[in-house]
């Protein structure tokens, strides 16, 4: 796909300009950037670079509540920049909602396509957001804008937080949080009522008691606010900052002052009528019971638990579900170790690397001392805290005993996201053995032990009644997945070519070449030195039939880390050796980049690509899979952990026995070569993702557990089933005919 030279906007509804924008755009640097990227390919546009930029938007009625003003403030993160304010017709009924939303919609593509930028965000007033219910959705939706609500007041307020601060002048200012209730400042009138009597503030209410005023915040001042009030919220590489509260609760969304999805519709349209009814069953029953659910994680951001979380909390909140979800005090030293643990139970470690009891002893002390945060009073541990809790993965399971010592009737769900090599953990002295040991002997304590839906990743000693099956998920809605215009696009792809210049990389020549992709983290066990050889093999292929060196698309290896992962650096540079020393004439089409964790930034990347590759030698169950499937891209993949469960060979791409680089080799060459197969295997891999894989079906499986054990009381035993299964049943709503569903096969 190619940048567009604009953004395509929808028509307004009559509105009156009360202030229009002033700035004006080069033309030169326009004319500069609207050349075509060869004379060969004329009808694909240069790469332009887009100018982030930040917006306050802020609305109020007037006229007598006949009209609504709209003020919207422009700012580049230093200065405010520009200014304009409408006055639209207003509908006391509720009719002027959509009205609202468009011309905000209208007037931010315009100022983007006249002025060459990209809105990374956007403040909204309270005010606004109450005619506009829709509104953060939608600039999240169709403009790609993370919107952030502030309940900013027409009337400026005093501070109750730092009412004496020595070093100002004024101790008037308001350092609260934004959209605390602060009181309203009043101040005496007289200095400035003219000779004439006039008062420029007895349009506004009065303190009685004291004969002072408040003064009043005009519209346009509340957008400024909203917009400076923004950019605070946005950290290095202009990413949303993350936010973690009292006892390290993760902030999802900032607290929820970030509003991406306000609009259950939304969330609705994702998934099937079966899957939306017993979600919508589970969580009414949650609500009225007020049953509180708790997860506890190693990491907030990085990790594909991670995103599965924030997705998962912010659909909970949007069904006004009470989560939370806990992390633990960072300790690299203990990352290490539970690193190393995860390649262990994977078999991808060296075999002479042991838990040792130096390490099992730090461990053990990190993770009690994190407990005690929660176990005390006021923590989601304590007496009145979470009903049910849910501990993911081999660095938490230190918290169950101590969970059962302090609150022994509450239920423990075990989530095991990792593959864990059964055929060896119970080699008499194996490193595999020593590891699953230390850790069986917390985790036997759970009610319940989930994997994902391959048996082979159980070990024995895991009772069958205690063992239910779950798939990994991803959100449809979020910047990972979500659709996004052109001219988005082609900001996050102007930005990853900038990192690949700031890095010394190869060139990404798109659009004006294609390329292939393998989206993954520079881990051991993600089979890059087999992306490498099959590339090598494919474009010899390409060569034998006499395709032009330059008619080839590229590759691209791509990821970003999480905080626990200290592998990275070093499977990085293993990787650029291999491409140096064994692959030199291929080297200048192979980019290898370490990004940062900008979801939007791998959307975009897995959109332009042509097809994707997974070729990892060992896998849990690798959600970027079922990622790139619904972004309509065929993937060929190997056929280890839940990958296969995932891909029907042949149609939404192609399965290889791990190490076949010759097979993937041949697959790549068809699927570039074959224009009539490419579509329609597109097509397909769009229209066949099922719901289990999404935020939306997943979090249907946590909220089915917490119905069973809390609002019923009763102690499941699956039996090895699918919680997916489980749930419809239990909820009556059977899978419809056709409905796309994970194949049942686990071996």
């Amino acid at each position: 796909m190619s940048p567009p030279l604009s953004p395509v906007g929808a028509p307004s509804s009559p509105t009156t300009a009360h202030h229009q924008f002033t700035s004006k755009s080069s033309v030169a640097t326009r004319r500069r950037l609207s050349s075509v990227v060869l004379r060969s390919r004329p009808n694909i546009p240069a790469y332009t670079h887009l100018t982030p930029m930040w917006a306050g938007i802020a609305g109020g009625m007037v006229n007598n509540n006949t009209g609504f003003e709209v003020a919207i403030s422009i700012h580049d993160s230093v200065y405010a920049t520009d200014y304009a304010s409408a006055i639209l017709p207003y509908n006391p009924n509720g009719l002027s909602s959509e009205a609202i939303e468009e011309h905000i919609l209208e007037t931010l593509r315009k100022f983007s396509s006249d002025h060459l930028c990209k809105f990374l965000g956007a403040g909204v007033t309270l005010t606004l957001l109450k005619e506009a219910p829709n509104l953060c959705t939608r600039l999240w939706l169709a403009l790609d804008i993370v919107p952030i609500v502030f309940n900013i007041k027409p009337f400026h307020t005093d501070s109750i937080t730092r009412p004496n601060i020595k070093h100002r002048i004024s101790l008037a200012g308001s350092f609260a949080a934004s959209g605390a209730e602060t009181p309203l400042l009043y101040v005496d009138p007289a200095p400035i009522v003219t000779p004439a009597g006039h008062n420029p503030l007895l349009s506004v209410p009065t303190n009685e008691l004291t004969k002072r005023l408040p003064l009043p915040r005009t519209i346009d001042e509340q957008a400024d606010s909203a917009a400076r009030k923004s950019i605070m919220y946005f950290g290095p590489g202009n990413n949303p900052r993350l936010s973690i509260g009292p006892r390290n609760q993760v902030l999802v969304d900032s607290a929820g002052k970030i509003h991406l999805i306000d609009d259950l519709e939304e969330y609705r349209k994702t998934v099937s009528e079966g899957t939306w009814g017993a979600v919508n069953k589970l969580a009414d029953e949650l609500r009225e019971k007020k049953i509180k659910i708790g997860f506890f994680s190693s990491t907030p951001q990085g990790g594909g638990v991670a995103l599965m979380r924030h997705a998962l909390i912010r659909f909970l909140t949007a069904l006004d579900v009470d989560a939370s979800w806990y992390v633990p005090n960072p300790s690299p030293s203990v990352f290490r170790t539970t690193k190393n643990n995860h390649n262990i139970l994977q078999g991808v470690a060296p075999p002479d690397l042991r838990l040792t009891q130096e390490n099992k002893d730090g461990f053990d002390a990190w993770i009690q001392k994190n407990g005690l945060r929660w176990i005390n009073e006021g923590g989601p541990l304590a007496e009145g805290g979470v009903d049910i809790v849910y501990i993911d993965d081999p660095q938490m399971p230190g918290l169950i005993p101590l969970i059962k010592k302090i609150r022994p009737d509450v239920p423990i769900i075990y989530r095991s996201h990792i593959e864990i090599r059964s055929d060896l953990v119970h080699n008499k002295g194996s490193p595999q053995e020593g590891v699953w040991n230390y850790l069986w002997k917390n985790i036997q304590l759970a009610d319940l032990f989930i994997s994902h839906p391959v048996k082979k990743f159980v070990p024995s000693d895991v009772p069958i009644e205690k063992l239910a099956f779950l798939g990994a998920a991803t959100d449809w809605l979020d910047g990972l997945n979500k659709h996004m215009a052109e001219w988005d696009i082609s900001y996050y792809m102007g930005e990853f070519r900038a990192m690949c210049n700031k890095d010394k990389m190869n060139e990404l020549k798109w659009p004006a070449r294609e390329y292939i992709v393998q989206v993954a983290r520079f881990d051991p066990s993600k089979g890059i030195p087999n992306v490498i050889d099959s590339y090598s093999k494919f474009r010899k292929l390409l060569a034998e039939n006499e395709y032009e060196a330059e008619d080839a698309p590229q590759l691209l290896i791509c990821g970003h880390g999480a905080v626990d992962d200290p592998d990275a650096s070093s499977i990085y540079d293993q990787t650029m050796g291999l491409i140096n020393s064994t692959y030199p004439e291929i080297a200048h089409d192979i980019v290898v980049m370490r990004i940062p964790p900008s979801d939007q930034l791998l959307n975009a990347l897995m959109e332009c690509s042509k097809f994707a590759l997974q070729l990892s030698t060992r896998e849990g169950f690798e959600v970027k899979v079922s990622e790139a499937l619904h972004a309509g891209k065929p993937v060929i993949a190997s056929r280890t952990g839940g990958i296969p469960l995932q891909i029907e060979h042949g149609k939404s791409g192609y399965l290889c026995e791990v190490g076949d680089n010759a097979g993937v080799a041949k697959h790549m060459f068809d699927l570039f070569t074959d224009g009539g197969l490419y579509t329609t295997m597109c097509q397909y891999a769009k229209t066949h993702v099922s719901d289990e894989v999404g935020t939306v079906g997943n979090a249907a499986a946590w909220l089915y557990l917490a119905v069973m054990y809390c609002c019923r009381g009763e102690k499941l035993k699956p039996n090895g089933a699918w919680l997916n299964d489980m749930l419809r049943e239990e909820t009556g709503e059977p899978y419809a005919e056709g409905e796309p569903k994970l194949p049942r096969v686990i071996n």
